[in-house]
């Protein structure tokens, strides 16, 4: 019995682990409502991947800074914390990263891109 508790305890851990969390400031949205944010006026989209990734495609107007690189919340620190900000990786991973940085610094309105280029691309959506 105690090893049947132990059991589901530790799948229910595996399980919840893997899941992005959302908070009221970072909105975890699908290749359709990302396109759609990213006509909005005076939105920040940042590519978090590095620049060999970014210089292979990229999505169009997006900016480059490094999530892994040690100038990262510096070179965000240069973004505006009132505006909407768009963050993408490869997969989601480092994205998900970069927006509890970004939350951490004061940022608001941050928008993460759910299963990153990668799920972009499969959906047929352009990179330039």
């Amino acid at each position: 019995m105690k090893r049947n508790i132990g059991i589901v305890f530790m799948l229910f851990f595996i399980a919840t682990s893997c899941v992005k969390s959302q908070t009221d400031k970072v909105q975890i949205v699908n290749t359709t409502i990302f396109e759609e944010k990213m006509k909005e006026k005076e939105v920040q989209l940042v590519d978090v991947r590095t620049p060999e990734e970014f210089a292979s495609g990229h999505l169009p107007n997006a900016v480059n800074i490094n999530v892994n690189a040690t100038d990262f919340e510096t070179k965000v620190a240069s973004l505006d914390k009132t505006k909407p900000i768009l963050v993408y990786c490869k997969s989601g991973g480092r994205s998900g990263r970069a927006c509890s940085q970004l939350e951490e610094m004061g940022f608001t309105n941050i928008i993460d891109l759910d299963g990153g280029i990668t799920d972009w691309k499969a959906s047929g959506k352009p990179i330039e």
